[in-house]
């Protein structure tokens, strides 16, 4: 995979990167998401739940978890034991204020690690989600490995991710997302970088048929995918 920067910084590794660029949005974040995305962002997290739902999971590791939107969701509809891991402390934070008003601080524990390099012991986790981090590895690879390292034997792997929209709506959800979103998410984060990374990180990023074999061959089992709103986004389900 052809690897994209937020800055484009020589200096500075992809890692690094990413973790000033959600840094620097964290204060916006799940305002420009919920904008940007229509609010589908919400949905599509909803989706994975359902899924995930099934397994009955008493502990479940979220990847790359941000503000915490989808560990939050998890715990809500499985009761389940939620960790949420993160690069980016701007974003623990604001995840954390969430977990304060809900009451959620004894359900849902947020800490700041790194997707590819996890603390945790082997098979920890009766699941691992991550909902728009993957593409922001600095070695997929790698943080599929890790993330099948932490769960359970039986257990799934859950990504939420961008995809390409195919078909007749590809071209006018292209102009959308390389041209108009970068602007306003410019203007609302006053990143300048922040959301032109967005599009051009999913334009390398593996999806559909690609991503499955790729799950297939890190040594994954039934992997299985679903395209979301016109392919939008993708939820794929992988078992260790």
């Amino acid at each position: 995979m052809n690897s994209v920067t937020p800055y484009q910084n020589q200096e500075k590794n992809k890692k690094e990167q990413v973790e000033a660029m959600f840094d620097n949005i964290a204060s916006n974040y799940d305002f420009l998401n919920r904008i940007l995305s229509l609010k589908m962002d919400v949905l599509w997290r909803r989706e994975l739940v359902e899924w995930l739902t099934g397994e009955s999971p008493k502990k479940v590791l979220d990847v790359a978890t941000g503000t915490g939107d989808l560990a939050i969701e998890i715990q809500k509809h499985t009761r389940a034991q939620v960790v949420g891991l993160d690069l980016s402390q701007k974003m623990l934070e604001a995840g954390q204020e969430k977990l304060n008003k809900k009451g959620l601080n004894n359900k849902i524990f947020l800490t700041k690690g790194d997707a590819e390099h996890m603390s945790f012991d082997d098979e920890s986790f009766d699941a691992v989600t991550v909902a728009f981090g993957a593409r922001n590895f600095q070695n997929l690879e790698q943080g599929l490995k890790e993330m099948n390292r932490v769960v359970k034997k039986g257990g799934s792997v859950y990504i939420l991710e961008f995809s390409k929209v195919e078909g007749f709506l590809g071209p006018l959800y292209a102009f959308y997302f390389k041209k108009i979103l970068p602007k306003m998410g410019k203007i609302i984060s006053g990143d300048q970088r922040a959301y032109t990374y967005l599009p051009d990180s999913v334009e390398v990023f593996p999806y559909g048929k690609q991503m499955e074999d790729k799950l297939s061959n890190m040594g994954y089992q039934n992997v299985k995918s679903k395209k979301l709103t016109f392919g939008i986004a993708t939820i794929y389900k992988a078992v260790k």
